[in-house]
């Protein structure tokens, strides 16, 4: 699955193009807190990076759009598809019997949100978690200034959840079986609340184990742990 198939980026949505999506972080003064020109600049001034647009351009000068766009091929080359879950879908695999209910009670009470194959319906959905009070994040509202949007976020793939953690667009939930909990005991009902969330969900603590071991069938170690994505030592520290 490659994650630059979502129609949008970052949790509210602002960023409509992947060879954008690197802007962003860059820009925000919480994270780089950076200019591109200042980042254009850095580059110019290193021998090792003209080489190596000098391989990828046939021009060694550095500039943003450049820049931004080698960074978008490189996203478009993470692709996982190779979990249990899809070994399975294949038919090269098959799951446990424990796996197998979690799949049932996945398609019954997560499905409509969190939609195969993707695992992610592509919208922005409320589920429901009361207003962070330091963050104050709205959400999509803060794009489309509509009072519909308040509280929605961009649902997120839940493949390699195992290893994704924190969970939440704010990160307060460490463990599965937080999320879980918030699912089952913690819905605060808002006008706008997802509508797949005003049924009440009930999980024993039985199917939220069995739920579980479903959704680690959606970790892909041999996407994890590429070596082709690790730190490029022999390109950033040659001997």
């Amino acid at each position: 699955m490659n994650l630059a198939w979502h129609s949008s980026f970052m949790w509210d949505g602002a960023i409509h193009h992947l060879d954008f999506q690197s802007l962003a972080p860059i820009k925000n003064h919480n994270e780089m807190d950076e200019k591109i020109g200042d980042v254009v600049l850095k580059l110019n001034q290193q021998t090792l990076y003209k080489k190596l647009f000098y391989n990828a351009y046939g021009d060694s000068l550095p500039t943003g759009e450049k820049a931004l766009k080698s960074l978008s091929q490189f996203m478009l080359t993470l692709i996982s598809a190779n979990s249990k879950y899809d070994k399975v879908t294949n038919m090269q695999d098959t799951f446990t019997q424990q796996e197998q209910n979690g799949y049932m009670l996945f398609k019954k009470h997560c499905g409509s949100c969190h939609k195969e194959p993707l695992f992610t319906n592509l919208q922005f959905e409320n589920n429901v978690l009361p207003v962070d009070t330091i963050l104050m994040d709205k959400g999509r509202i803060r794009v489309t200034q509509n009072k519909k949007d308040s509280l929605k976020f961009n649902v997120p793939t839940l493949r390699n959840i195992e290893f994704s953690f924190p969970y939440m667009y704010d990160g307060r939930f460490k463990k599965i079986s937080q999320v879980l909990n918030h699912y089952t005991n913690g819905v605060v009902k808002y006008s706008n609340l997802s509508p797949s969330l005003k049924q009440a969900i009930v999980l024993s603590n039985n199917e939220k184990v069995d739920l579980v071991a479903f959704l680690l069938t959606l970790t892909d170690k041999e996407f994890l742990f590429n070596k082709q994505y690790n730190y490029p030592k022999e390109v950033l520290m040659p001997k």
